[in-house]
């Protein structure tokens, strides 16, 4: 056999017995008469000893190997003299008496260790290396226990894992689709699931009652520089439920898989509203992790020398900011930065307001002429403040200055260590808008999908008062990222057929894109609804990593490239012909 233990095994307990070890070359450290070797394999590194005068020939031969060469070795299990308690391994080590070459390597183009010299598109070209790295290896091991950790609690609940097709119709709706040439059907074409919707809603009315599946997705999106045109997700359904019931299921599904994986209690989970969210956070995945709400400045004194004020009241928009405990420390570089920030052409504010109360029990303020040091601790005494705090302004139309002090929420949080990736804080989010309003094709459209249910007591504002329906839609949020999202779906084919029209779809167009579902719909189809979690998230997130590459084994670049394999690339000329397709001139 090629070995006995692995290279993470062995312990104390071992000592003085015969082993065969298999696995990398990790180190070679020569010390003329002595020469180690740290073998490493997916469970561990050991550390081998060669001796001069043990067998001179063996250890001139240990000297030859480099690293990540493959080998096998033979030996006895002794006490080490300088242990090593940073690895499990680190009390023992192997007096090697037989050394077997498996396999030579070249020199790698990066080194496999923690902190490796090698980019990231490096890195890429050669996964297969880079996967040897034990980050990368412990998020890939970590992925795994994510897996079955979520097919435990499902399968404990009365759910059933349920394949669905991966070769499906087109549909215009959301992201544009992969598309796959049909050979048989000349001029035809498949489509790669963007998600298992329609099919999960078929199983509920088929009776299946309870389905989930760890399901591969693709979506052909513009690149962004976390997103990948594969991805993995959680997707889940139930029958007979109403929101609440989803809500419970899955509170429950995340409080289990941290508490399995991370050993983490994530503790309250509280519900916002959207309007809620946006109001206090200026985001619809707010970060939880700290508190920082936006506040709104009532203004009670006289204010008609300060045109901000005077025109965010004008025009009914919003006087707000944040309260920034501590933050009498920041310099005026530092508030200048912050300026900059909201500046920025991405949020185009004209500036920002501060106020600071310093420890001394002075002020120091941006609008200090304006306003008396009476009138600034009344704005601390609305937003609760305290000496040694300061507060950060800004005035204008509300949406937009909900969004930029969102923004500067984040921005203030990442500069204070408020964002702890050690840390878990989670939140729903419910009661989304139905409906968006496409500016530019003059259109109203869907905020999620089309099989999404309004709240019942909205229905007969679809046609007048489109912009103020509310959806029975919900969004799971860890850490300021959008793990999860899922909504009530439509079991009426007469609300459905009302939503299509809301948009625009004509009874055929509806019937030519939807027809399989809205035929369903007509033989008896039970109330449901259910949800999908991002599952590469939710393994970056539990990794404490920012980028979903580092947990999925072989993943694409920014530009959807896989470097490895070189993809996408061209196909022969003959491939094209067979699928019916013209030649690219």
């Amino acid at each position: 056999m090629y070995r006995t233990h692995t290279c993470g095994e062995l312990r104390a307990g071992h000592i003085n017995q015969e082993t065969t070890l298999s696995g990398w070359v990790q180190y070679n450290r020569d010390f003329g008469g002595m020469t180690f070797i740290d073998l490493r394999d997916r469970y561990g590194i050991t550390q081998l000893v060669f001796g001069m005068d043990i067998n001179a020939e063996l250890c001139e031969r240990a000297r030859a190997m480099g690293r990540e060469f493959v080998l096998q070795v033979s030996g006895t299990v002794m006490e080490r003299s300088n242990k090593n308690l940073n690895i499990p391994t680190g009390e023992i080590e192997v007096i090697v008496k037989e050394l077997t070459l498996l396999n030579p390597a070249k020199t790698p183009p990066f080194t496999i260790e923690d902190d490796t010299d090698g980019g990231e598109e490096l890195r890429m070209k050669y996964r297969y290396l880079d996967l040897r790295r034990k980050p990368i290896k412990n998020n890939i091991l970590l992925r795994h226990q994510l897996a079955q950790s979520v097919r435990r609690y499902l399968t404990d609940n009365g759910f059933l894992e349920i394949e669905t097709p991966v070769l499906i119709k087109s549909t215009p709706e959301g992201a544009r689709d992969f598309v796959v040439p049909s050979r048989v059907h000349a001029g035809d074409f498949y489509a790669l699931p963007q998600s298992p919707q329609t099919f999960k809603q078929l199983l509920m009315m088929s009776g299946y009652d309870k389905y989930f599946q760890i399901v591969k997705c693709f979506r052909d999106e513009d690149f962004r520089a976390d997103r990948q045109p594969e991805f993995t997700q959680v997707d889940c359904e139930m029958s007979f439920i109403h929101q609440q019931d989803i809500l419970d299921m899955f509170t429950g599904f995340v409080r289990h898989i941290f508490k399995d994986v991370r050993g983490v209690d994530m503790g309250d989970i509280p519900v916002l509203s959207y309007a809620d969210a946006m109001r206090r956070y200026g985001s619809d995945k707010p970060d939880m992790r700290y508190g920082m709400a936006i506040q709104y400045l009532d203004i009670k004194q006289d204010i008609t020398e300060f045109p901000p004020f005077n025109e965010a009241i004008a025009a009914k928009g919003s006087i707000a900011g944040l309260l920034v405990e501590n933050g009498a420390a920041y310099t005026r570089k530092q508030i200048d930065a912050l300026t900059e920030f909201v500046k920025e052409p991405s949020r185009g504010m004209k500036g920002l307001i501060y106020a600071k109360w310093n420890g001394d029990g002075t002020m120091a303020s941006s609008v200090g002429k304006f306003f008396t040091e009476e009138q600034l601790k009344e704005w601390f005494a609305q937003f609760g403040g305290k000496q040694g705090d300061m507060i950060l302004i800004t005035t204008g139309d509300t949406k937009k200055v909900r969004k930029v002090l969102g923004d500067l929420r984040l921005e203030l949080g990442n500069q204070l260590g408020l964002r702890d990736k050690n840390k878990f804080a989670a939140l729903w989010v419910i009661d989304f808008p139905m409906f968006s309003y496409d500016e530019e094709n003059h259109s109203w459209t869907f905020e999620h999908h089309p099989f999404t249910s309004p709240k019942p007591e909205h229905l007969d504002k679809i046609f007048s008062h489109p912009g103020e329906v509310l959806a029975n839609a919900y969004d799971f949020v860890i850490n300021g990222s959008e793990c999860c999202s899922g909504s009530i779906r439509i079991h009426d084919s007469e609300v459905q057929a009302k939503i299509f029209q809301a948009i625009g779809l004509t009874e055929e167009e509806a019937r030519e894109k939807f027809g399989f579902l809205l035929s369903a719909l007509e033989y008896g189809a039970p109330p449901h609804g259910g949800c999908a979690f991002g599952f590469d998230r939710l393994c970056a997130l539990m990794a404490g990593t920012d980028s979903i590459r580092d947990v999925i084994a072989f993943p694409k670049n920014n530009s959807g490239k896989d470097l490895m394999l070189d993809a996408p690339s061209p196909i022969a000329a003959k491939q094209l012909g067979d699928l019916h397709l013209k030649i690219k001139e």
